[in-house]
């Protein structure tokens, strides 16, 4: 990290008149370090800001709609993954093409502080925030002790990192059980068990160590108190460079499995004004307190009796950012790029105004029946819904090869309506309508969801598909080919009416 600094150091002093000279101005080309559905985001903001897009790309995934998309494509490697990895290949690449700045969408390298490092290092603008906040913010552990410092509650935990089991087993007689184990580094679900005796905390430490390793190049991890069927509330925020940082409200993201979100929804359906205002206060001085700047996301869990504890920061975009940006009509992936450009933000906190409802429904290549196996094989047919208040983030078509090697989401199907029910319904008629053959889908399973009566009923938290088994005998909605590809016709025709 001290070499990345005096690297930077020595470059700012050469270059500082060019730096001056570009000042607060807007990109000239964007690399997107990344793939699929975020890749297609990305581009698509910045077509709408005149700016060239550069796609990185495995040879796997050759024949991704992004790569045809983009202004430029290269190949990265070697193999499916190792490219989207390689730092210094992708900075090599974007100082050989004159990109001015790199947009890491999330997962890969988003939250790679050294990769941010090294990019400013190189005279490339990270479109993110700061390697100190990555750092910071990345690791759950400092966290958590700088919201403590700022008075913000936090979940009963272990003080730093655990490397003993018996101190695990200490904190577990004090705090009582269930626990849970935490990987101190990423998320997405990974490194995280709860467990309800010493036995399975025995068993399941060194475990959860070795997937930490495996998923994010750090095995440290450190212990809670479980808190039993929880709201996930995540409040949204923005800051820029000139000391101004706004929440754009929250979302409620506690319908999972295996602790990896499946459904979004924004605004939260139980919580009051004060308590939105108060917890959005709570994310701005976490914001604060690290000095940050462009989008990030504050995340909480609220108790039974509303009560709320911090979580995590993630310091990057959110692959659910899009009921956000239904319910405020605020674009945070073209202010995150303006963010980064040295721009002041042009929305003060008075300006925010949730409007309706929006719920995001993500379209995995997964068989939740068998426990949400990945699929993989070629969609022989696909046409997306429409109409009023749908959209769709997606970057697969009819004769795309889902690859083996990457994330199962394929799209995320997002609507917005003026009242929960209507936006339920909303959600309904778009799963009903959506056509993705070949490969087994989450689709009927969300469907089944938008007709249960307790989600309907707003009556949901964290436990919801555990607490509703009956969830998973839905019908696997098998038509005849032709059939589909009939109705598929019948709809396009419709909607070219």
């Amino acid at each position: 990290m001290l070499a990345y600094a005096l690297i930077f150091a020595r470059y700012l002093s050469q270059n500082l008149e060019r730096f001056k000279e570009r000042g607060t101005g807007m990109f000239k080309k964007i690399l997107v370090a990344n793939r699929g559905e975020i890749a297609m985001r990305i581009i698509r903001a910045c077509r709408e800001l005149n700016i060239a897009t550069v796609a990185i790309y495995s040879e796997a995934d050759s024949t991704g709609i992004y790569v045809k998309k983009a202004d430029e494509a290269y190949m990265v490697g070697p193999g499916p993954i190792k490219g989207f990895l390689d730092s210094q290949q992708i900075v090599n690449l974007a100082l050989r093409i004159g990109a001015d700045a790199i947009h890491p969408g999330y997962g890969f390298l988003s939250e790679n502080s050294e990769f941010a490092q090294l990019c400013h290092a190189s005279g490339i603008t990270f479109i993110g925030p700061s390697p100190q906040a990555i750092d910071l913010m990345g690791s759950k552990v400092k966290a958590r002790e700088l919201a403590k410092r700022v008075g913000i509650p936090i979940v009963p935990g272990t003080e730093g990192g655990i490397t003993d089991v018996k101190d695990a087993l200490s904190f577990a007689k004090k705090t009582g059980y269930p626990v849970i184990i935490k990987a101190s580094a990423g998320g997405g679900g990974r490194g995280l068990r709860v467990v309800r005796s010493d036995a399975e905390l025995r068993d399941n430490i060194a475990v959860a160590s070795r997937e930490a390793q495996a998923s994010f190049g750090d095995g440290s991890i450190f212990i809670e108190k479980y808190i039993e069927r929880p709201h996930h509330i995540e409040f949204q925020i923005l800051a820029d460079r000139h000391g101004h940082i706004i929440h754009l409200g929250e979302r409620d993201c506690s319908i999972q499995r295996r602790h990896q979100k499946l459904i979004e929804i924004a605004p939260s359906l139980i919580l009051t004004p004060s308590l939105r205002a108060e917890m959005g206060e709570a994310a701005i001085a976490i914001a604060k307190a690290v000095d940050y700047d462009n989008a990030g996301t504050v995340e909480f869990l609220l108790d039974q009796d509303n009560r709320y504890y911090f979580m995590e920061m993630n310091p990057r975009l959110q692959v659910e950012h899009t009921v956000t940006e239904q319910i405020t009509a605020i674009d945070i992936v073209r202010n995150q790029i303006a963010i980064a450009a040295g721009m002041p933000l042009d929305i003060t906190q008075q300006a925010v105004t949730l409007q309706g409802h929006s719920i995001q429904c993500r379209i995995n290549a997964e068989d939740p029946k068998n426990n949400f196996r990945p699929c993989t094989g070629t969609i022989t047919a696909y046409l997306s819904p429409g109409g009023i208040g749908v959209r769709i983030d997606g970057a697969v078509y009819k004769d795309y090869a889902i690859p083996p090697y990457y994330d199962a989401l394929l799209a995320k199907l997002t609507v917005r309506g003026r009242t929960w029910e209507e936006t339920v319904s909303r959600m309904r008629r778009s799963l009903e309508e959506y056509v993705l053959r070949g490969v087994k889908t989450t689709i009927p399973f969300m469907m089944e969801i938008m007709k249960e009566p307790d989600f309907m009923a707003g009556d949901f938290d964290t436990s919801y598909l555990e607490t509703h088994p009956t969830l998973f005998n839905y019908d696997d909605f098998e038509q005849p080919e032709d059939l589909v590809l009939a109705l598929s016709a019948a709809i396009a025709a419709y909607e070219g009416l």
